[in-house]
């Protein structure tokens, strides 16, 4: 009957992956919403307890679940990354050869990473799958094959393992999953998956030679796992009876390579060399289960070996007289390798596979998606605000010009101009002063939120790496974990760039309010009524005759066109803000074609082909501006001569200049106060999901270091401190000294003399029997006595003379013929007789209770 080997599965425990895994979809995907994705966070964790709970079943099925999980471990990799400074799980995996429990066993590792839950899903896939082969029916030929196909792809799995474990796992791996172990284990899988391959040949019936090959091949593979598993650092690795039955299954392979390879010498009438390969083949089978012990099964091989070997050497000898050659000259028979390692899947292991998080994006597309987000976000900010600039210079030149206000005041009157009248109801529908007032003083309420939220989250980084170092510095190399610098550096990194944001900011707040305080006046005139208004402005004095001087009618004309300008840039401004177009399928497409994404290069050249249009419509504002603001100072200065005949309007003119500046002061810096406050809003979730991913990672390793910190407690207690030294010779006690106190002896009991034991009452209630010594017997006439103890008289050695027996001295004689009951004892128990003693056929010993 067929034997193979299967490999042990590695131990696990269940973990807690909800909480960690919907905080990091919280915290990082601001888009998403967790709610949406408890049911797929509820089924993945089920599915990986399912994995531990099925994982002992030897059934296709098992099999199944395990393929499930791991794919899906495979689908989350980019999406939901399980590591020490992402999503902290900690994933706690025993060694498959450790003899012990995965709570009290020696070789366990546990790390923070999905990489790590990834290769040891692999070795129990493989570990699974070789059971599974184990445990099927190799007398049929779907056993066979179904064997056959699992040992290969056991050794496909582990043979990938070999090359990529040391990359998945930042540690020293446990021994099952050292590099030598996987290739041995790879290499062994193969062997019995050729093994498997040569029994379907032999019940098939093929040709001899065939299976010849086939099984000169297989004990070929069994010789090299045999040497792989005999390295000095695996032999006391394996279970007791795998080393055995490899080299038994090498050597009893070769036997019957040797045994259809005779066969075939039987067929070309080769008789002698028959007789030598069955004689190999029989010295080889003999070899094998000297190696096997009780593991050897080859006992219906051998037998068929020697019957065939008697056969041929009878026929021999009486028919053939074919010359034996010696075995060295034989031809090596041929090999042919069937089984061989087959790959991984290029996809997935399961038919069933869903992915319970594709709604998600995978991390590296996320990371890209955020910085198209940031290039494009970069490219309207910039051509906004050189519109706005350049309005904004426009506006000051038009307003140390006071235009348009000097071209409507021509008429002589005190009447307000009309663009003043227009410009103070604006300011009067968007809140006026008061509005300004109210937004100013919110900004040092939004900052201190957002600097304490900031500070919070410096001081818990500060603090734990502060713990972890001095622990470090205590314990030195046993504090075996990640430093806290290597983990905490993005976190850093990224607190650092808000710390420069919110610095920025409050340069910029501190520009805003002295720019305000500048205005304040002009705008506190134009948030009155136009009565206050008019009586604010000083009386001009007659200016008539210059309405229709031809310098205001082209001024007038000029106006319109900066209004005309100022209309355009509206447009541009709100054509560059709705600008939308997606990247993510241009992302994905480059991650599946190259697994990386260039995304500078893509990002540049369709941001250009988007915006290029509209940075040319914002260039050819600004040099229509450049040109218009040159003719309105030319004509501006022929209208100032032509005001210069007329006096006493130069105070007018200033305050209307200060009014027109007031009221561009007051929309800059309105926007300016509405930008900074949703920017410190917008910037509160943002620290606060900062906050919260350092608070999980800080608890995180809170938690690592109490568990690393039992341990080692627990190893330092456990730890001797060394031998005594030696006692100096004078605390010696001398040869002849008695020993002390506590260690002497109690004297010996010298019963039948005075003062020995039990002389206060012949049946002492509380105290106990001493031992008696061993052989002893005080009613055995041939046992001496003990000195000055007094031996009981038996007449002639016969039976106890009871009634005239001498009792110890000081003790009352034993009555057994009605004996009296004990001292406090009135009556017999209820239901309990007195003995009745015969006489004995020899000395009887009382018993004592």
């Amino acid at each position: 009957m067929a034997t193979f080997l299967a490999v042990p599965l590695k131990q696990t425990q269940e973990v807690e992956l909800i909480k960690p895994m919907r905080s990091f979809i919280q915290n990082t995907f601001s888009q998403a919403d967790p709610d949406d994705y408890n049911k797929a966070l509820n089924e993945f964790s089920k599915l990986r307890n399912l994995m531990i709970a099925k994982s002992v079943d030897k059934h296709d099925s098992a099999l199944e679940i395990l393929y499930r999980y791991y794919d899906q471990v495979v689908a989350i990799e980019n999406k939901l990354p399980i590591a020490e400074n992402q999503i902290r799980v900690n994933f706690k995996w025993r060694d498959a050869f450790d003899k012990e429990s995965l709570f009290s066993g020696k070789r366990i590792l546990a790390i923070a990473s999905g990489s790590y839950e990834k290769v040891c899903m692999l070795f129990n896939i493989a570990a699974l799958q070789t059971q599974i082969a184990e445990v099927q029916n190799h007398d049929s030929d779907e056993g066979l094959k179904t064997s056959a196909k699992y040992f290969q792809s056991a050794s496909g799995i582990f043979g990938h393992l070999k090359d990529v474990v040391l990359s998945h796992i930042q540690q020293d791996p446990t021994p099952d999953m050292n590099p030598d172990t996987l290739n041995a284990l790879s290499a062994l899988m193969v062997a019995q998956a050729q093994e498997t391959i040569y029994r379907k040949c032999a019940n098939d019936k093929m040709k001899d030679v065939m299976v010849a090959k086939v099984v000169h091949q297989c004990s070929e593979l069994y010789a090299d796992a045999m040497k792989l598993m005999q390295l000095s650092t695996l032999k006391e690795l394996w279970p007791k009876e795998w080393i055995p039955t490899v080299v038994m299954k090498q050597a009893a392979f070769h036997a019957m390579a040797e045994f259809y390879q005779s066969c075939v010498c039987k067929e070309a009438r080769s008789y002698g060399e028959q007789i030598a390969r069955l004689q190999h083949a029989n010295d080889l089978m003999a070899a094998s289960s000297q190696r096997g012990g009780t593991t050897f099964n080859f006992r219906n091989e051998q037998g068929k070996i020697q019957r065939e070997l008697q056969s041929a050497k009878k026929d021999n000898d009486f028919i053939y007289h074919d010359k034996v050659p010696d075995v060295k000259t034989l031809d090596p028979i041929g090999k042919a390798q069937i089984a061989k390692p087959s790959p991984l899947p290029t996809k997935e292991f399961s038919d069933k596979f869903q992915d319970l998080f594709s709604k998600l994006v995978p991390i590296p597309v996320y990371d890209a998606l955020n910085a198209f987000e940031n290039r494009k976000n970069t490219i309207i900010s910039g051509e906004i605000g050189r519109l706005r600039e350049a309005s904004t210079l426009m506006n000051s030149v038009l307003a140390s010009l006071n235009l348009p206000a000097a071209i409507e005041d021509v008429s002589g009157s005190n009447k307000v101009p009309q663009s003043v009248l227009d410009k103070a109801k604006q300011v009067q529908d968007q809140g006026g002063m008061q509005h300004l007032d109210k937004l100013i003083n919110d900004l040092p309420e939004l900052l201190c939120r957002n600097r304490e939220i900031l500070d919070d989250c410096i001081k818990q980084l500060d603090d734990e790496e502060l713990s972890d170092k001095q622990l470090r510095d205590q314990f030195k190399e046993r504090w075996s974990r990640t430093p806290s610098d290597k983990l905490t550096k993005p976190m850093k990194d990224e607190c650092m760039k808000y710390k420069h944001i919110l610095d920025t900011a409050i340069g910029a707040d501190k520009v805003v309010q002295e720019k305000y305080a500048s205005h304040k006046s002009a705008i506190a005139l134009l948030s009155k009524p136009s009565a206050e208004i008019e009586k604010g402005i000083p009386s001009a004095g007659s200016s008539g005759g210059l309405q229709n001087n031809s310098a205001v009618q082209q001024l007038k004309k000029m106006m319109e066109e900066v209004a005309t300008i100022k209309a355009e840039r509206e447009v541009i401004e709100t054509e560059i803000k709705d600008v939308t177009f997606d990247m993510s399928s241009k992302f994905f497409s480059a991650m599946a074609s190259d697994g990386l994404i260039d995304e500078e290069s893509l990002s540049v050249g369709e941001l250009d082909r988007m915006y290029g249009p509209l940075r040319e419509q914002v260039n050819d504002s600004i040099q229509r501006q450049e040109m218009l603001m040159g003719r309105v100072q030319n004509t501006n200065t022929e209208f100032c001569q032509a005001k210069a005949s007329n006096q006493g309007a130069a105070q007018r003119e200033q305050v209307l200049k200060d009014l027109a500046a007031g009221f561009d002061m007051y929309m800059e810096l309105k926007s300016n106060l509405e930008e900074g406050t949703k920017f410190y809003n917008d910037l509160t979730p943002l620290l606060v999901k900062l906050q919260n991913k350092i608070s999980d990672f800080c608890f995180a390793r809170k938690t690592e270091k109490d568990e690393l910190m039992s341990d080692l407690q627990k190893k330092i207690a456990s730890q001797p401190t060394g031998p005594a030294p030696k006692a100096p010779s004078y605390q010696s006690p001398p040869a002849n000294a008695p020993p002390p106190l506590h260690e002497q002896q109690p004297p010996q009991q010298s019963y039948g003399q005075p003062g020995a034991w039990g002389q206060q009452s012949p049946y002492p209630t509380s105290m106990s029997m001493p031992a008696m010594p061993s052989g002893f017997n005080a009613y055995n006439p041939y046992m001496q006595p003990y000195p000055g103890q007094q031996q009981p008289p038996y007449p002639g050695q016969q039976q106890p003379s009871y009634p005239g027996q001498q009792p110890y001295s000081g003790q009352q004689p034993m009555q057994y013929p009605g004996q009296q009951p004990y001292p406090g004892q009135q009556q017999p128990y209820p239901g309990q007789q007195q003995p009745q003693y015969q006489n004995p056929p020899y000395p009887q010993q009382p018993q004592w209770r």
